[in-house]
């Protein structure tokens, strides 16, 4: 277990503030649209708000039954009051910070740890509370920022306004989708007992892997719902229709009920719709292969449609733009992909009893809710 330290108390600090100042910004931008008459941006931006914040909340209220079962039913019944109020994260934040605030600064504080509690208790706790807002962090991100994302795109190409801030809330986003996969990895890094630090190197290696990527991903999607808004939503759906066929066959038990757990199979296939995301804790060597291949193939195709269906749109400035963006991203970010798996990425994903075919039974359920909610389920 990795200890809790006071630079990762200010940076949680300031993931508060970056939490707050971004709902400001989705009303402001909304309101922004509203008042220009563009009423469809308007409501698109608001929905993806409200649908990320609803399923965020339905699983953090989950969590919190899961891990306070057997407790004061009262105690419960003001959380979920709390969460139905679309509060909830704000509660998980108060956790963080209290613990992360002994455990950073009061090391050997024990006033919450009883006898039988082991000596890292403090630290245990604090890294579990961060890894579970980290986590719902990415279902924003994937379920929010990203289709947010793809509407200041469009509007961008479509309408073909310089507007300088809207350029720089869209360089914001991007950053803000790849930073978020990295807090998650960090995070996940210290839940896990046999993992080792994260150092900055390897940190940033993996950061320009997941934004480069990330970010030609999007432009394709961006260049074909340009194209077609039809073939784009038809293209998304069968995107999101295989990630999900697959989390299926994985067998995933991350939720004690099936409704959830079905819940979380249909958030992950809209991950990975955008990144890879390692769902069992396994080697992932072909999937991670053939999941890249197919993007890399998906985009080359695009841009040759583009090419072809409409050649006289090759002179304009923005297509020139994007497309060069497009393979220039894709192919940097395929290089830092395949230089952090051979030189930085942990062979070991976590211990061996935990990688087990027990996971997947009555008896791997139960151990994951011992040691702790995320250890045998991996970003890569």
């Amino acid at each position: 277990m990795m200890k809790f330290t006071k630079q990762n108390f200010i940076f949680l600090v300031g993931g508060i503030i970056i939490y707050v100042v971004d709902i400001g910004v989705d009303f402001w931008v909304a309101s922004k649209y509203f008042c220009q008459g563009q009423y469809s941006w308007s409501i698109l931006i608001l929905c993806f708000r409200g649908l990320s914040s609803l399923i965020t909340q339905i699983f953090s209220y989950e969590w919190f039954k899961n891990d306070w079962e057997g407790t004061n039913t009262t105690k419960l019944k003001w959380i979920f009051l709390v969460h139905l109020f679309q509060c909830g994260i704000f509660i998980r934040y108060w956790f963080a910070l209290k613990y992360g605030c002994q455990a950073a600064f009061k090391p050997n504080s024990s006033r919450e740890a009883s006898e039988t509690d082991p000596p890292n208790f403090i630290q245990k706790q604090a890294v579990d509370v961060v890894t579970d807002i980290n986590m719902l962090r990415v279902f924003k991100t994937f379920l929010e920022t990203t289709p947010q994302l793809f509407v200041q795109i469009y509007i961008v190409m479509k309408h073909g306004k310089d507007n300088i801030c809207q350029y720089a809330a869209i360089i914001m986003s991007f950053c803000a989708i790849s930073i978020s996969t990295v807090d998650y990895q960090i995070s996940l890094r210290k839940s896990l007992p046999d993992k080792d630090e994260f150092p900055v190197l390897p940190k940033l290696v993996y950061l320009f892997y997941k934004l480069l990527t990330i970010t030609s991903w999007i432009l394709s999607i961006s260049l074909i719902t340009l194209l077609s808004v039809r073939s784009s939503v038809i293209l998304l759906i069968f995107l999101w229709i295989c990630g999900f066929t697959w989390t299926l066959k994985q067998h995933t038990t991350f939720c004690k009920s099936k409704k959830m757990e079905y819940l979380y199979r249909t958030v992950v296939g809209i991950i990975l719709i955008f990144t890879f995301f390692n769902i069992k804790g396994r080697k992932t060597k072909v999937c991670i292969s053939i999941y890249y291949a197919t993007h890399t193939v998906v985009t080359l195709g695009i841009l040759f449609v583009y090419m072809f269906w409409k050649p006289s749109i090759i002179k304009d400035i923005h297509f020139t733009i994007v497309s060069i963006l497009t393979i220039v991203n894709l192919v940097l970010g395929i290089i830092f992909l395949v230089v952090y798996y051979r030189h930085f990425h942990p062979t070991a994903y976590c211990r061996p009893q935990a990688c087990s075919d027990e996971v997947d039974g009555e008896g791997g359920q139960k151990e994951r809710v011992e040691i702790g909610r995320f250890q045998n389920f991996i970003m890569q």
